[in-house]
């Protein structure tokens, strides 16, 4: 066999160490692709995937369609709020809490340990409400909900959704969305029907959002250091059905 002459032998040796790197470059790609898709499996899902993320600006948009569950849906004209006078002046400094009841889809309000208000509401059904201690965060007059699944059937595209009272705490992130919230795209109160929020009859979350904390006093309303939002506490199962 003929002896390869010293440039033969170097071009297949530079050939040899060009096809490594590049057999290690795509092997990477490969590798960060899987983690990535595999880390995002893991990531725990947010409730509301647009509202949760960026759309935080409380303002109605002239919108008259959304989609609940593949079925298109008429959204409610824009009407012009007005304070309820019998919460003006009443929240701060208060000791008011929510506490809802997975297992009888209720909620209940109460103010110096004192039932105030009972309202059907419907949690989780294609993922589960968290229990624990929560506290509102921030209240939006109106926003965008949007997640789900086309391909499961639960794809969902909600604009001015209403009275929107976001809630978190350390174990559940404010990016993950969950919140109570009216809800024009059904009324099957007392059932579970979200996909995760806590959904509630328009005019009892009109009620809830000015009787809760942080006061509102605009479209979009943060909690702060003096005026901290009200605690939610959220127990029980939610039923199989």
């Amino acid at each position: 066999m003929a002896r390869l002459s010293n440039l033969d032998y170097m071009r297949k040796k530079k050939a040899k160490k060009l096809f490594f790197r590049l057999s290690i470059g795509a092997a990477a790609v490969v590798l960060v692709g899987s983690l990535f898709f595999l880390l995002k499996s893991f990531m725990p899902p947010c409730a509301n995937s647009i509202s949760c993320i960026k759309d935080l600006s409380g303002k109605y948009e002239p919108q008259k369609e959304g989609v609940f569950l593949g079925q298109k849906v008429a959204v409610p004209a824009y009407v012009a709020d007005i304070m309820p006078k019998s919460v003006l002046g009443e929240s701060i400094g208060s000791n008011k809490r929510i506490e809802i009841n997975l297992s009888a889809q209720t909620l209940y309000a109460y103010q110096d340990n004192k039932l105030v208000y009972t309202f059907p509401v419907s949690t989780g059904k294609w993922y589960p409400t968290p229990t624990g201690e929560f506290h509102i965060w921030v209240k939006l007059r109106y926003t965008l909900m949007t997640g789900g699944n086309q391909a499961w059937g639960t794809y969902y595209y909600l604009p001015n959704v209403p009275y929107v009272m976001f809630y978190y705490n350390d174990q559940i992130s404010q990016w993950r969305g969950f919140s109570l919230h009216g809800t024009y795209w059904h009324h099957n109160f007392g059932h579970p029907m979200s996909h995760g929020c806590v959904n509630m009859r328009t005019e009892d979350a009109q009620t809830l959002y000015y009787w809760t904390n942080p006061v509102v006093t605009s479209n979009l309303t943060y909690a702060t250091k003096d005026d901290s939002g009200t605690l939610i506490v959220i127990y029980g199962t939610t039923p199989a059905e």
